[in-house]
Formats: structure tokens, C-alpha cells, sequence
């Protein structure tokens, strides 16, 4: 039994009040219960669930899920050992993932796996990895012309995977490839979504439009892995990198890990992560263009900061309002916008009584532009995540890494390039919108904008 599930004792000595069974949220459906609103407005479904109480009950065809709605609650179920990595979400990512890599083990696996891969992200690893964020983030402002429109989606996942190639891989993985994995995730994450919030398990196996394009898609991401490890092996090298680690890397018998426990971890640093850092360029990119005051301040920042040379990797740290433009921006538009977990035994969130085997479900989206948590929620306020205004927020209420034995190793990585990325764009343009663009929110797995085209103009 954990701290969270162990109820305290009433004043006075009293019983505390016995567990309830969580409130069914309305407007469910026969058979595909609350799945048809998660397909229709997921992000206002799930911002609304906090209104009918801290845990809800919601129906996802025959399965019934529990929605944890409050920042306490959510903090406590990352912490919990009442709880591991499972559920609609991680079942519905098995295709692309596997069942042998770091985002979807359990247990001994997962440390042992934290183990290998760790080192790459240690702080202070990443200043090793400088001068390739440096080189890409400036490659794209003088790869943009001025006056050329801009597809944000494309050149987002182009600097995100040659990033992740280049500092974790060592491969010279080029736009091309890019361009494959920019392409094949947008229609396996979108198939994905849908196998989590409609399982209809025999139905996706059919010959249908859809779902013979989302299998295309998942076997080219798989033969791009497969082709990424041959051609380390086939040059012989061995960089210090994490392939290397990982292609050298021992299970608990001492005996080399397997040929796809290798390949589902070359896969989970170069999908969800490139997906996630492309996802989050894109809100960036598109923040720039409508707070053009905000962009105005990064570039008196950086050039204050600088002295007019171009912004370096060791000028991140000083970098403060700029910083707080992409924090602000990941409370806002947080790439990974929904997460689940499973009961390992019968156990307790708040006053309420969760079964063991049971799925929880919970929105990072919802739970970051809460107004118990954020005063003016909807409003871009950067200055918000100053020291003296952040320490208001409640604990759990901004956690875009998660947190617990499940953080995201790479989060000091990721938050580097972004904040350079940033630095180095606004600095040199302004950005507009053309038409033809559009910055609606589009919902998968992960959110992203529809079509983003921006006009970039010197500054």
C-alpha cells in the first residue's frame, strides 16, 4: 500500500469516510460510449471532466476508464508503485514501440534500460552536443528566404531528427530521411489515436483505405530503424553515442540484449522524441508569429546577451524571457496532451476506490490550463514562469516531462534546442501568416498545428 492510497484518520480520531466509487461523466453512447466525444473534441471533453469531480469514470467502447482530473491527483499517480506504464494509450503505441524499449517497459527492464541510455542525457552531457544544436538551428535561418513561405511542419521535423541523429545517433541522417519520418508519423499517430479512444480491435485489421495506409506507414518507420542500425554495424565504428551503448549493452544474465530490444530503442529516441521536439517547434514557430512582442523581446535578449554575434549554445542559460516563451508555449500546446497508466492492485486516488487492473487516463493539456491552477489560463503570459509569479503555480500543475521514475531522460536535451531554436529565428526574422495557413489544432497522440505556413521577413 502506498502513502497515497493510506487514508488519514478524521478529527478527533474518527474513521476517515470510506472510498466511492468514482462519478460517471455524461453524454456516453451505446457502444462506443464516451469514445465518440474523444474523436470529436478531445481537448474540450477532457478540460470539461474537472467540473463533475477529481476522478471520473468514462467509457471507451466495452472498457470503462478512470480520468484523474486534478494536478494533486495526477502527481500522486506518476508517483505511485500502485501504478505502472500501460493502458489505452501505451497498448494503442505497441505497433510503433514494441514491448522492448524504454517508453513501454515495466520494472527491472525499465531500470536496466534507464541505465544504458541515461548517460546521454546527463546535464552535463549536452554541452557535447552544442555545436550540432548550433549548426542546425542556424541552418535553418539561412536555408528560409525571406519572403518564401515557410511549411513549418516539414522544416520542424527536419531540424528535430537531424538533431536527434546527429547528437544520438552519429549518423549523418539527412532530409530525406527526415522527410520519411515527418510523413509516416503523421498517419501512424493519427491511426493511433483512433485505436485508443474506439477499440475496435478485429475491425482495424481490415482491408480498408485507412488502415492499409496507416500499415504502409508503420513498416517504412520500422525499415527506416532496421536501415539505421545495418549501416552502423556494416561501418564497423563505434562513436560514443547511445547506438553505440545500446548495441553494447548487457541484459540482467550478462549476455548481449536482442536484436529487437536494439531496434525498439533506436525507435523510441527517433519517433515519439523527433515527433514530440517537432511538435513543440511548430507552436513555437507559430507563438512567434502571433506575439510579435514576444518575439521582439528574445531578439533584444539575445543581442543583449551576445553583443549582435550569433546566439551559442552557452548562452541558453541567460537566456530567461526566452525560456520562458517555450515553457509557456508547452503549457499552452503541450505536444504529448494525454497519458495513461494501469492499477497493478486495488488501490486509491483521493477519496476514491480504483480496482486493480483498472486504466487511468489523464490530459496534460486539460491539466495545464486549469483556472484553479492559472489566473488569465488562456492567456500567452511568458511572465508567468518568472521566480517570483511560478512559485504560485501548484505542484504538478506544469510537468511537461512527467515526473517520477517515468520522467523524460531527455529534458534537459530537449529543452536546449528548443530554447536555441528560438533564440536563433526570432532574432533574425519576423514571421506571418500566409494564406492557405492554418494553426488549428490537430489532435493525435501527440498535437501539432493542421498546416502552419508562415512567411518569414528579415528583420
Amino acid at each position: 500500500m502506498t502513502v497515497e492510497s493510506v487514508k488519514p484518520a478524521a478529527p478527533g480520531g474518527a474513521q476517515a469516510p470510506a472510498l466511492r466509487e468514482p462519478p460517471l461523466a455524461g453524454g456516453a453512447v451505446p457502444l462506443l460510449g464516451h469514445g465518440l466525444k474523444l474523436v470529436r473534441d478531445p481537448l474540450a471533453f477532457m478540460s470539461r471532466l474537472r467540473e463533475h469531480g477529481d476522478v471520473v469514470r468514462l467509457r471507451l467502447g466495452p472498457k470503462t476508464v478512470y480520468a484523474v482530473t486534478t494536478p494533486a491527483l495526477t502527481g500522486a499517480l506518476a508517483l505511485s508503485p500502485d501504478f505502472k506504464i500501460d493502458g489505452p494509450l501505451w497498448e494503442s503505441l505497441e505497433g510503433l514501440l514494441g514491448k522492448e524499449g524504454v517508453a513501454t517497459a515495466n520494472g527491472p527492464r525499465h531500470r536496466r534500460q534507464r541505465r544504458t541510455i541515461q548517460p546521454a542525457f546527463r546535464l552535463d552531457a549536452i554541452p557535447a552536443y552544442g555545436p550540432i544544436m548550433e549548426e542546425e538551428a542556424h541552418a535553418l535561418t539561412t536555408r528560409w528566404r525571406p519572403g518564401e513561405i515557410v511549411d513549418c511542419t516539414s522544416e520542424s521535423f527536419r531540424v528535430a531528427v537531424r538533431i536527434a541523429a546527429r547528437c544520438l545517433l552519429r549518423g549523418e541522417y539527412m532530409d530525406e530521411r527526415a522527410e520519411r519520418l515527418c510523413n509516416a508519423l503523421a498517419v501512424v499517430f493519427q491511426g493511433m489515436y483512433r485505436r485508443m479512444v474506439v477499440p475496435l480491435g478485429p475491425l482495424y485489421r481490415l482491408p480498408l483505405p485507412a488502415n492499409r495506409e496507416f500499415n504502409r506507414a508503420l513498416a517504412d518507420l520500422h525499415l527506416l530503424v532496421d536501415e539505421i542500425i545495418a549501416e552502423r554495424r556494416a561501418s564497423g565504428q563505434k562513436p560514443d553515442d547511445l547506438l553505440t551503448a545500446l548495441l553494447e549493452a548487457k541484459d540482467e544474465n550478462g549476455e548481449p540484449i536482442g536484436e529487437q530490444e536494439i531496434h525498439d530503442q533506436v525507435v523510441a529516441i527517433l519517433t515519439p522524441g523527433s515527433e514530440t521536439v517537432a511538435s513543440t517547434i511548430m507552436w513555437l514557430l507559430q507563438v512567434l508569429a502571433e506575439h510579435p512582442e514576444h518575439a521582439d523581446k528574445i531578439r533584444e535578449e539575445v543581442e543583449s546577451v551576445t553583443g549582435g554575434r550569433p546566439v551559442a549554445f552557452e548562452d541558453v542559460r541567460k537566456l530567461r524571457h526566452t525560456n520562458n516563451v517555450v515553457v509557456e508555449a508547452m503549457r499552452l500546446r503541450p505536444a504529448v496532451w494525454i497519458l495513461t497508466r494501469r492499477a497493478v492492485t486495488d488501490t486509491s486516488l483521493g477519496d476514491y476506490r480504483i480496482p486493480a487492473g483498472a486504466d487511468i487516463v489523464y490530459s496534460p493539456y486539460a491539466i495545464q490550463r486549469d483556472p484553479h491552477s492559472y489566473p488569465e489560463h488562456l492567456d500567452f503570459d511568458p511572465d508567468r514562469w518568472l521566480p517570483e509569479r511560478a512559485k504560485e503555480v501548484p505542484k504538478y500543475a506544469m510537468s511537461p516531462f512527467s515526473v517520477g521514475n517515468r520522467k523524460c531522460p531527455s529534458d534537459h536535451f530537449s529543452m536546449a534546442q528548443l530554447t536555441l531554436i528560438t533564440a536563433a529565428v526570432a532574432t533574425k526574422y519576423r514571421f506571418e501568416q500566409v494564406p492557405g495557413s492554418d494553426d488549428a489544432t490537430r489532435v493525435g497522440i501527440t498535437l501539432r498545428p493542421q498546416r502552419l505556413l508562415l512567411r518569414p521577413v528579415l528583420r
